[in-house]
Formats: structure tokens, C-alpha cells, sequence
């Protein structure tokens, strides 16, 4: 199980053993656990594993913990070429900066849970017909479906 929450400008996972992924909407990277991680390359701690790439001068992380997958996508003017389609693939949780450009990057990623966060996220939600009430956390399930997607409106 993991939890998404919001914390100050900030979005937090938090592992089902209370380890924590802080997402720096600001700084556009990440810290797991305590370690900063702001580098394309492939990194391990606390049982997360995390891989960073860089495409067009941006930097998108895929992190792996107990069997399920979470991206976190900053850019929301990306352009999906095939090069890096492979690094989000079969997404369980996918946390993207909202926008009425992002819902393209959403259509091209099979995500099961989807939050968007940012001021546009409610442009986002309202282009995908979404319209859920905001909530301060959501935890992800353990059985997701891979039948529909869930989409979370964070607070803040």
C-alpha cells in the first residue's frame, strides 16, 4: 500500500513501511528517505529502487516498491517519442504537474491511479471528465484494476 499526501508545496509517498518519497514540485526532483536525488542514473534505498532519466533537458522518475511502480512526471509539454516510452510502462500510480497539455501525456501512459497536482489540475481533471471531490490523502490499493483508471483530486 502506498499514500499520497500533500505536504506543504510538496507531494509525499509513503511506503507501507513508512518510508518516505518526497516529490519537490519546485525543484523538479526528489528525495527517498532522506537521500536527494536530482542525477539521471539508477539509485536503491530503504528498499525503494529508483531510475531517473533525462529527456529534453527534464527529468522523470520511475521507483519501484513492493511490486508496484510510480511515476513522477513534471514536464507537462512532453512529447512522447518512442526513445523513452519504455520507462513508463506499466504504471501503477502516475503524479503529474496538471494541465490541458498533460492530458496527452496521460492518454499515452496506461496508468491505474492518476494524481495531478499544480494549479491546472482541475483543468485536467474537467478534460478528462473527472470531477472528485479533493482529498488531503489517498491511499492506493493493493489490487488496483487494471480495467479503469482512478483518478485523485490532492488538496492543495
Amino acid at each position: 500500500m502506498l499514500e499520497i499526501k500533500k505536504n506543504w508545496e510538496n507531494i509525499v509517498v509513503v511506503t507501507w513501511d513508512k518510508k518516505e518519497i518526497l516529490l519537490w514540485i519546485t525543484k523538479s526532483h526528489v528525495s527517498i528517505d532522506g537521500l536527494e536525488v536530482n542525477f539521471p542514473w539508477e539509485y536503491e534505498k530503504s528498499e525503494i529502487l529508483l531510475e531517473v532519466k533525462s529527456y529534453n533537458w527534464n527529468l522523470y522518475y520511475n521507483f519501484s516498491n513492493e511490486g508496484k511502480t510510480v511515476v513522477y512526471f513534471f514536464d507537462e509539454n512532453f512529447e512522447m517519442k518512442e526513445e523513452i516510452m519504455s520507462f513508463f510502462w506499466d504504471v501503477d500510480l502516475l503524479i503529474i504537474r496538471g494541465s490541458k497539455e498533460s492530458v496527452k501525456v496521460f492518454e499515452n501512459i496506461e496508468a491505474r491511479v492518476v494524481v495531478a497536482f499544480g494549479e491546472g489540475k482541475d483543468v485536467f481533471l474537467n478534460a478528462l471528465g473527472q470531477h472528485g471531490e479533493a482529498v488531503k490523502s489517498y491511499k492506493v490499493k493493493a489490487d488496483s484494476s487494471l480495467d479503469m483508471t482512478e483518478f485523485v483530486n490532492l488538496e492543495g
